[in-house]
């Protein structure tokens, strides 16, 4: 016999009182004393709480209760004093016990019996509840049929006639103007089908209510994988972490609609951490953006060792709220265990803090130290911590790339972590997209397809992903890198949007299309408000229309917004060489020189370009210092099969510098392995075109002809990205 036996005795008993009173409660209450499932119990007594708030919500409060949270109702039914005190604790206390009553792994036997005292008190209270108002009903309705004098009969029926049509006539016009209101908001759609909302989603950062603010890490980390464990299911539009930081300490604080439309999602999770010791209590609201609806919150006070369970049934419980298709697979996903080590998961979760404080701000290096021994401390207690072994990954890319980059063993420890990784694990989406980097830096763009592609089939809302993808297509595929980046901008509303935008503005330009390319850099400078960005937009449209003058005056407004930038400099230098004015090319080179301290996408292929303003200043031992470098970089690059951003760059550069040097043969060698590429983009038939170094050789009918192929070539990607743009409608 059940310790609870006694209990359901007595719910039997109500169950015969309420025969044919509530028929709804009846039948729940009816499927609770006949189950043999102790966990299901539970479960039963929580739907019978269900009924009755539903049914008092539409009586006391005196609207539907549609979707709206239990504890929601619950909580107004007590502040407008509709419940006793005691009742409303009693619903309190089992609402809050009986939630986890569907979930097996989390039943404890010693929440059945409390449940059913306090069900057993609410429904004797509800029965009460409803004798009273059938009495009150009874009573009203035979008021209102009381009469003082008789009534004329003949005239009653002709009012009722006159009542009666100018009631239906109300009915009618209304009923047509709530259907033509419904129209215009677009809730009933002319088609056949029910518009509904976009499932998109963001986490706001869950607020640390704990005592001791060092736990801030934890509610950080709580938030993080809310975010990672959604982001696994394809039927959600889930935005990035580096979204909603930025609400975490705002001065003004917004609300969740002015927030829903800032990111453009619909709906919002906000929740409450708090931990002492081995306990800790999560608060989740699940809030509909456009008029602020709480659809569902839940109370987790658990033990520190259940956090993993709670983290995937949130995921999975707002996925159901949100009737969100959730795969088996993705179901899987959702509720794998990282480690078997809280102490492993607690210092992962405090690297993982560090690492983004350091993703924040590239120049706080500390933090990535910090981080880098956090995830080592992880794996001291769990050597088979996939994470943590992805987790270092990414910082030995961040502190080794240059360093490392023209050596044999480049980032090869990267994919050793890598490979830990995924013989632990392999079914981690981080560990997929840092590879993809690594194929594409080592000329395997298929290769690097290919783990892109594995990352974004595991999590969905790899915004990443999808944003080195538009990397790596801008060499190869403009649509498809212009779609790309269009995905990572879908899922990324942070501060990388504004890079993002110019990344994807950058393709446009490439393309050839100067609107849109100033539309999105547009779009960026307003988020940002750099007025750098305002003056790359311009040098950059000159730039396209060959005006390499005006370009430098643009270029020399960057400088003032930002006088440390080599980059800059080295722009400004080579403008200066194609219009003839090497004397202020090579000012400009040197100062760029002494800028970059670093090696630098500009200083690997400018060298020749620094090298031709030396030998034009008369400088001819300076000048052949920097053409062997310019020639040694390019062929380590081609030894090693490194591609740094265009793949071609490396063969365009050593044909320059073999033309100037009267080296023919070689010059139109490479230029014929440069001509090989399928995609041109714009600013290869501009550099071509212009470029000093090509002068000895320019009247030549085979350069002549490379120059019209790569200009065929461009006007067919031009041509390509223009058709896929009107057959998207945005054209």
């Amino acid at each position: 016999m059940q310790i609870w036996s006694a209990e359901i005795k007595e719910l039997e008993r109500l169950y015969d009182s309420i025969k044919g009173q509530s028929p709804e409660l009846e039948k729940e209450l009816e499927r609770l004393i006949r189950t043999d499932d102790e966990n299901i119990v539970l479960v039963y007594a929580r739907r019978c709480l269900e009924v009755i708030v539903t049914d008092l919500c539409e009586c006391e409060l005196k609207r539907p209760r549609k979707t709206e949270p239990l504890q929601g109702i619950i909580d107004k039914l007590n502040r407008e004093e509709k419940i006793p005190s005691h009742i409303f604790a009693s619903m309190q206390s089992l609402n809050s016990q009986s939630t986890f009553g569907s979930h097996p792994k989390e039943f404890n036997p010693r929440q059945v019996k409390p449940v059913l005292n306090n069900l057993t008190t609410i429904i004797e209270w509800y029965l009460k509840y409803k004798n009273t108002q059938t009495i009150d009903k009874a009573n009203a309705e035979e008021t209102k049929y009381e009469s003082k004098e008789p009534i004329d009969t003949r005239e009653g029926i002709q009012k009722s006639k006159k009542k009666m049509i100018l009631l239906l006539a109300g009915i009618l016009v209304a009923l047509v103007i709530i259907i033509a209101v419904l129209f215009l908001i677009d809730i009933i759609p002319s088609g056949k089908h029910t518009k509904e909302l976009e499932k998109s989603i963001a986490v706001l950062p869950f607020e640390n209510l704990s005592s001791d603010e060092e736990q801030a890490w934890f509610s950080d980390g709580i938030t993080d994988v809310v975010i990672s464990q959604l982001s696994k299911i394809s039927d959600l539009r889930v935005l990035g972490r580096t979204s909603t930081l930025k609400y975490k300490e705002q001065e003004e604080k917004k609300s969740i609609t002015e927030i829903g439309e800032e990111l453009g999602i619909n709906f919002i999770i906000e929740g409450t951490v708090q931990r002492q010791g081995n306990k800790m209590r999560i608060s989740v609201q699940l809030i509909r953006t456009i008029n602020e609806d709480h659809l569902w919150s839940e109370i987790y006070d658990r033990e520190y060792q259940d956090i993993f369970i709670i983290q995937s049934e949130i995921a999975q419980l707002i996925a159901d709220e949100l009737k969100v298709i959730v795969t088996p697979e993705e179901k899987r996903l959702i509720e794998k265990t990282p480690t078997t080590s809280l102490t492993a998961y607690d210092f992962f979760q405090r690297g993982r803090e560090e690492y983004w404080k350091y993703w924040s701000d590239n120049d706080y290096r500390e933090a990535l130290e910090r981080a880098e021994d956090l995830y080592h401390e992880a794996l001291r207690y769990d050597s088979t911590f996939a994470q943590a072994y992805t987790g270092l990954a990414w910082i030995y890319w961040d502190k080794h790339y240059w360093e490392t980059f023209f050596s044999e063993s480049f980032m090869d420890s990267v994919m050793i972590l890598t490979d830990i990784a995924l013989s632990n694990d392999d079914q981690l989406s981080e560990a997929y997209t840092i590879r993809g980097r690594y194929y594409y830096q080592m000329g395997k763009p298929e290769k690097a397809i290919e783990e892109y592609d594995k990352a974004i089939k595991l999590n969905p809302n790899d915004w990443i992903a999808y944003s080195e993808k538009g990397g790596l297509y801008s060499n190869y595929d403009l649509v498809k890198s212009i779609d790309s980046y269009n995905k990572a901008i879908s899922l990324n509303r942070g501060e990388q949007l504004p890079e993002l935008l110019r990344e994807l503005s950058y393709q446009y330009l490439e393309a050839g299309l100067l609107e849109y390319y100033k539309n999105y850099l547009q779009k960026a400078f307003k988020l940002k408000g750099d007025s750098l960005d305002y003056y790359t937009c311009f040098e950059c449209i000159e730039y396209h229309h060959s005006n390499f003058a005006t370009a430098i005056e643009y270029n020399k407004k960057r400088f003032t917004a930002d006088s440390s930038n080599a980059d800059i400099l080295f722009y400004s230098g080579k403008y200066c060489s194609y219009i003839g004015q090497y004397k202020e090319a090579l000012k400009y080179f040197k100062k760029a020189l002494e800028n970059s301290k670093t090696l630098s996408y500009e200083k690997i292929f400018s060298l020749y370009l620094v090298g031709w303003a030396y030998w034009q200043n008369g400088y001819k031992e300076e000048a052949e210092y920097y053409f062997n470098k310019q020639i040694d970089y390019c062929n380590k690059l081609n030894e090693l099969g490194r591609v740094l951003g265009d793949p071609y760059n490396k063969f365009y550069d050593l044909a320059a510098v073999y033309a100037f040097r009267g080296e023919r043969d070689k010059a139109y060698n490479y230029l014929r392995i440069f001509n090989k590429r399928q995609m041109v983009q714009q600013s290869w038939v501009i550099e071509i075109n212009n470029n000093p170094l090509f002068n000895s050789i320019r009247n030549e009918p085979e350069f002549q002809q490379i120059v019209r192929d790569i200009e065929a070539k461009y006007q067919a990607e031009h041509e390509r990205v223009r058709k896929w743009l009107e057959e998207q409608g945005r054209l």
